[in-house]
């Protein structure tokens, strides 16, 4: 704690002409979680959404915005293994038809969480030239193996990307960040009243973005000085995600105040690298906000590490104790204090238990009050030299979680779960209408989704254009003045839609756009949808 920290935050910005087209190539495997957790709420809010709901409606989702040409395959897995097809597939309005049936059928009705066999199965599967192998994997449980399976995707790490999704609290986080960082994909959490298809859809954007590969960074630092890396190197960039690097500086410097860090990644076949210059003199009275994030990052990986071991390390705890202490962040073997502010004295006498009622629905509420600071106290840690942060590079804004450092959760408002009858919701009924290619068919399901009937929909429509290209730039129009709020959803499938229309080279697009937004009672321009 007494020695200069940097904290590296790389936020990449990748150049247009690269990102202008996403990937039309690639193997999507899906392995979704069938044991019987799985029939458990999402959240009290809504107990009509399962886990298992959910995951069927992020399939239905990930499947129509999959582009023409690619291959794919889903299995499900719970003491045992299931899979659509016994290979992967070539995606095509046929194949995609058949794998929304069998996904339709999915219950929570395999038992356990066995997911090292299929993972085995789906590694002993040959490998598709030029459609490189995109693995995402659903789960709300925790495994006894946690270090076999992570072994195995890291043996296979050179022909695949694992883009792992932990649902519910009960979710074990060695596990799903595991798969990730050994499988150089995205790891994504969904609990409380988060959902799952806007995460999802994000990691389906980024296995969709040309390849990063070599990356490397190097420090350039004074003579004396050296830096100690304390974070786990970065294997995987993605555009939009940031990724952080903390780096301890050790040594003695002379007049040299200045050092600088560079990193290097191959992005689609072509050299790239940032270089940033930082000064080594600490300013004053910062504090050590960007230590204890260091901290906590270490001990998160040393957590991690003792979970996947077969047996209780107590090297790796006395590690865990010995930087919570020093720095003052809590961790799994460690705990704070209360002491009396006026007094400066523990709390003192035997722990008494006190059984708590906790209502699952009024949970972040009951953290709330407790994080509230309390009258008259406050938490201790042990002593520490108080050294400025070193400067944070590569930064973008919001830089720091939303929380504080000493375990108080953020002020928020929670109200009280109100009671929704199930339905289906319209955005997800416009989703299932439409076609592999991306085009939508001009039907009656499509009018109701829209809030018309047929015959409204139908003489609205330009005469010199097709049924089809009207119908999808209704399905677009609709989707970009009702549903923005839930764009992360569609926008995949969107942008295949609007390349379908615009491979048509249909008349009068503009006029259809114009006809479609006084049908509807919108104003959505046409650049807006793409065209």
């Amino acid at each position: 704690m007494g020695d200069p920290v940097v904290m590296v935050s790389l936020y990449p910005e990748f150049p247009q002409s690269v990102m202008s087209s996403l990937a039309t190539c690639g193997e999507f495997v899906f392995l979704v979680d069938r044991s019987g957790s799985m029939g458990c709420p999402m959240n009290n809010s809504t107990p009509q959404e399962t886990r298992i709901s959910s995951a069927k409606d992020t399939l239905l989702l990930l499947l129509k915005s999959l582009p023409m040409g690619c291959y794919f395959n889903i299995y499900s897995f719970g003491s045992t293994f299931e899979h659509i097809f016994p290979k992967s597939v070539e995606y095509s309005e046929k194949t995609m038809e058949e794998a929304l049936k069998k996904v339709e059928q999915m219950g929570d009705d395999l038992g356990g969480t066995e997911i090292l066999e299929p993972l085995k199965h789906i590694y002993n599967q040959s490998s598709i030239p030029k459609h490189p192998r995109q693995l995402f994997v659903f789960t709300d449980g925790e495994v006894g193996n946690t270090k076999e399976v992570t072994d195995l995707i890291r043996k296979n790490a050179g022909c695949h990307k694992c883009f792992s999704f932990g649902i519910g609290e009960g979710a074990s986080s060695a596990l799903i960040n595991g798969m990730a960082k050994e499988g150089g994909g995205h790891a994504q959490f969904i609990t409380g009243a988060g959902r799952m298809q806007p995460k999802v859809m994000q990691s389906l954007r980024f296995a969709l973005q040309p390849a990063v590969e070599d990356i490397s960074v190097s420090w350039n630092l004074p003579k004396g000085v050296s830096a100690t890396i304390l974070s786990a190197p970065i294997t995987a960039i993605f555009q939009g995600q940031r990724s952080l690097l903390y780096a301890q500086l050790t040594g003695q410097h002379s007049e040299a105040t200045d050092g600088s860090v560079t990193v290097k990644y191959s992005l689609a076949g072509h050299p790239s690298q940032n270089q940033l210059h930082f000064n080594l003199k600490p300013a004053e009275d910062s504090g050590l906000t960007v230590h204890r994030l260091a901290a906590r990052t270490v001990i998160h990986s040393l957590e991690s590490k003792e979970r996947t071991q077969s047996e209780q390390n107590e090297e790796t705890k006395k590690k865990v104790v010995e930087l919570s202490v020093q720095s003052g962040v809590s961790s799994s073997f460690t705990a704070f204090i209360a002491v009396h502010k006026d007094s400066g004295k523990s709390v003192e006498g035997p722990l008494v238990r006190r059984n708590v009622p906790t209502p699952f629905f009024g949970m972040r509420k009951m953290a709330k009050a407790f994080a509230s600071p309390c009258a008259g106290m406050s938490f201790f840690s042990a002593p520490m030299p108080m050294m400025c942060r070193a400067p944070q590079i590569l930064a973008c804004a919001d830089s720091f979680p939303d929380y504080d450092l000493c375990g108080a959760m953020p002020e928020s408002e929670f109200n009280e779960p109100e009671a929704v009858l199930p339905s289906k919701d319209p955005l997800l009924q416009l989703v299932s209408l439409q076609k592999a290619s991306g085009c939508w068919i001009l039907d009656g399901s499509l009018a109701a989704v829209l809030g018309k009937n047929s015959e409204e929909v139908e003489k609205a429509k330009p005469p010199p254009v097709n049924n089809e290209v009207w119908a999808s730039i209704l399905a677009l129009i609709w989707l970009h003045a009702f549903k923005m709020d839930a764009k992360e959803e569609w926008e995949l499938l969107s942008m295949k839609a609007a390349s379908w229309i615009k491979a048509q080279n249909a008349p009068c697009v503009s006029e259809c756009v114009e006809a479609g937004n006084t049908l509807l009672g919108c104003g959505v321009k046409k650049e807006a949808l793409g065209l």
